[in-house]
This record gives C-alpha cells, sequence and structure tokens, in this order.
C-alpha cells in the first residue's frame, strides 16, 4: 500500500435507518415526547439496556450531559468534591463543575490506568463521588477501586465513553459502578454524530435524571425498565420526584435514536475487529526499542477503536520530530501533552477550581501518543500505519544524533 489509508471517516449508516429516517423527515416527528408510546429513543432505550444487561437506560444529548445528570441525580450538595483521574477529556471536570460541584484529580500511571495508592490517598480528601475515566478504553483497576470506593460508601460513575464493549472479569463496562455513561459522538464505537446514554439498576436515580432531563409534565410516563413495563418501583420514584427538580432539556430527538438503533447489532462485530486491529498493530510497535504499548490488565477485554502507545527514551524535539515524520508519511499522531491546548492534558483546564500537581500524570502525557485506528481498516492498511510510526521513531533518533554530532 502506498497511500495512507483515511481513519477519519467512520463506517457508513446501516440501510436499515434509511426507511426510519425518511419516515420521520416525511413526518417531522423528531421529538422523543411526541409518540404516545415506543418512540424510536425509547426503543434505543429498551434495546441497550437489554445489550448491556442493566435495567434502566436514559437517552440524551451527550455523554457530558449523561456525567452531569448522574452527578445531579446523585443529589450531591453544591461544592461536594468529585474524584476524577488527571487523564481525561475536558468534558469531564466540565460536567462536575456545571453540577456545581469541585473537581479533584488523581495521578495515572504510564499504562494510562489510575494510580491506586494515589486514589487512595485522594479519596479520603472528603470525596462525596468518583467519576472513573475508562480513557481511550483503558479500564483502571475496577476490584480495587469498588472495594475502596463500598468501603466508604462512595458512589462511583463510569465515563465509558470510549468502552462500548469492553468487559471486566466478563462483566460490560458501564455495569460496574452506580451509573455508566457512555458516548454516540462520531469518533466512538457507535456513531450518531452527537448523543449519549446512561444506565443503572437503580430506579430513583434514573427518575430523577429522566425528569431532569427534560420530562416535564407527566412525559416520565413514557420511560419504562429494560422489561418494558412501569414497575411499580420505578412509577414511585417518579411520582415522589413530579415537580421537585429542576429541567436541563439535555434530551435526545428521535432522529439521533433511528440512526443508533441498527448499529447496536454490528458493536459485537466492530468489537472483535477493532481489537484484532489493535492488537496486530501493537505487536509490530512493540518491536521498536522506541515505542511501547501498555499491555491490558488481566481481567480487561478491551473494544479499542484507537491505539495508544508511549515514546521510550525520546525527548520533547524527539518527539517533536517523530510526530512530523509521521505527518509527512501520512499518519497524524497526537501526543497528548505536546499538542498545542489538547483537552486532555489536566493543565490546559484553567477553569479548573483547584490545579494540583500531578508529576506522574504530566511525564506520562509528554510522551503518551494517540492514533486512530478504525475497526474497519484492512491488513495492508495497519501495515502501513504500523510502518509509518516504526519508521519515524527510527527516523526522530536518527535525526538527534546527526545534529547532536
Amino acid at each position: 500500500m502506498t497511500q495512507a489509508p483515511n481513519v477519519y471517516d467512520a463506517e457508513p449508516i446501516p440501510a436499515a435507518a434509511r426507511a426510519e429516517i425518511e419516515r420521520l423527515l416525511t413526518t417531522g416527528d423528531l421529538f422523543r415526547y411526541t409518540a404516545p408510546d415506543n418512540a424510536p429513543v425509547a426503543l434505543l432505550e429498551a434495546e441497550f439496556a437489554e445489550l448491556l444487561g442493566s435495567k434502566y437506560a436514559l437517552a440524551v444529548s451527550s455523554c457530558s450531559a449523561a456525567l452531569f445528570l448522574s452527578l445531579k441525580a446523585l443529589d450531591l450538595p453544591r461544592d461536594a468534591r468529585v474524584l476524577i483521574p488527571g487523564f481525561t477529556f475536558a468534558a469531564v471536570p466540565s460536567s462536575v463543575i456545571h453540577a456545581d460541584c469541585v473537581p479533584v484529580l488523581c495521578e495515572v500511571g504510564e499504562n494510562y490506568r489510575i494510580d491506586i495508592k494515589d486514589f487512595e490517598v485522594r479519596l479520603d480528601d472528603n470525596i462525596s463521588a468518583v467519576i472513573i475515566s475508562h480513557m481511550r478504553g483503558h479500564t483502571s483497576d475496577m476490584d480495587a477501586i469498588m472495594a475502596l470506593c463500598n468501603a466508604r460508601g462512595i458512589p462511583v460513575i463510569e465515563d465509558a465513553a470510549h468502552s462500548l464493549g469492553t468487559t471486566w472479569h466478563g462483566k460490560n463496562i458501564g455495569t460496574i459502578g452506580k451509573i455508566g455513561c457512555f458516548s454516540f459522538q462520531s469518533y466512538k464505537l457507535v456513531n450518531a454524530g452527537e448523543g449519549g446514554i446512561l444506565i443503572t439498576d437503580d430506579a430513583d436515580l434514573v427518575a430523577r435524571a429522566v425528569i431532569m432531563s427534560g420530562a416535564y409534565e407527566h412525559n416520565w410516563k413514557k420511560h419504562k425498565s429494560r422489561a418494558g413495563d412501569n414497575t411499580t418501583e420505578l412509577a414511585e420514584a417518579f411520582a415522589r420526584h413530579q415537580n421537585q427538580l429542576p429541567l436541563y432539556n439535555l434530551r435526545m430527538s428521535n432522529l439521533s435514536a433511528v440512526i443508533i438503533r441498527p448499529q447496536l447489532p454490528e458493536v459485537a462485530r466492530r468489537v472483535r475487529d477493532g481489537r484484532a486491529n489493535h492488537d496486530y498493530v501493537a505487536d509490530q510497535l512493540n518491536q521498536s526499542p522506541w515505542l511501547d504499548v501498555p499491555a491490558k490488565l488481566a481481567p480487561e477485554e478491551r473494544a479499542p477503536d484507537s491505539i495508544q502507545f508511549n515514546l521510550i527514551g525520546m525527548d520533547t524535539e524527539e518527539a517533536k520530530v517523530f510526530a512530523r515524520l509521521a505527518k509527512e508519511n501520512g499518519v497524524s499522531v497526537q501526543v497528548f501533552g505536546q499538542s498545542t491546548d489538547n483537552a486532555r492534558a489536566y493543565w490546559n483546564w484553567q477553569f479548573m477550581p483547584e490545579m494540583p500537581d500531578l508529576p506522574q500524570t504530566r511525564a506520562m502525557l509528554m510522551n503518551a501518543c494517540d492514533v486512530r485506528l478504525p475497526a474497519r481498516l484492512k491488513k495492508d492498511e495497519l501495515d502501513y500505519i504500523a510502518s509509518a510510526l516504526v519508521n519515524a521513531a527510527a527516523g526522530a533518533k536518527e535525526e538527534a544524533l546527526a545534529y547532536g554530532t
């Protein structure tokens, strides 16, 4: 293969969506609460809950909205401290601030996962809730995290924006904590352009989230459990919160739902192919003395659509040369800590009320690289990407040697 593959286009929307899209465009029936029953958004919620094995799901405008509503549904006091990893996307601390809470950051290691020792220390700093970002699909030690949080009665929200299809000890990520939040943004496994969804087994939490998402008057009656019925438990929860909560109007439209629904049966195939692609490229990158793809944790089965790796033995200038050489060969590399204004580098979150010093996380981000690797890529395309990265690393070290002599 002589030309770099296109890694930015998503897979085509399945043909099964087109007839329903046409019907919606013809009728203009885009609002989730217009239909008396079985609107596309409601059907999506039931199908997604079934796919993940949760009782309840609520589809909303984005994963950020799902995180925000999760925090509000927990009914935390103003200025409650919420512990999050130092390696995540800026939307996560933003959702904490929008919920009138204070984000507290903990260290992340070279393998992109939470440093459990630092997590435990910070957990005792008057923390009211935890958001675990499975950043870029890398699962932190959920056994240790849940044991520490459960012992203190601290609720855990899983930010699983990158982790649809990932499992931990065979259990779906997003179902381990109290609430799981997922993304349908275009660069995720299921693509609606924008959109998100939260899942939980807690009737009271989902009732609060549903009302605050914008289920005004009695539209909450159109929300059901996975079994398809308004259970007594859920109905009682809705009744308790009727007219008691503010409305934030973060609903998903029917048009987004009909784009998402036919992609759900594709998830297993995309997970399988994405994992195979990732591991195939990782094996090649790990042959270079200058590149390292951290191994997964034993209980984890990943669902990657990108690959992350660390630069070994390169200084800042060499890292810049590496990224330039890869780009010249058509492969864009994001070095998280060295990309200007990168939204995943915590020091760029200047809206933070507290900015900690996280030397371990900072050091990791200065060497951690990110390359898109969609599940649709074929072997020759994967070979091109791997070769471009390995050659760029060698070239960066050669340039450094030449200039150093």
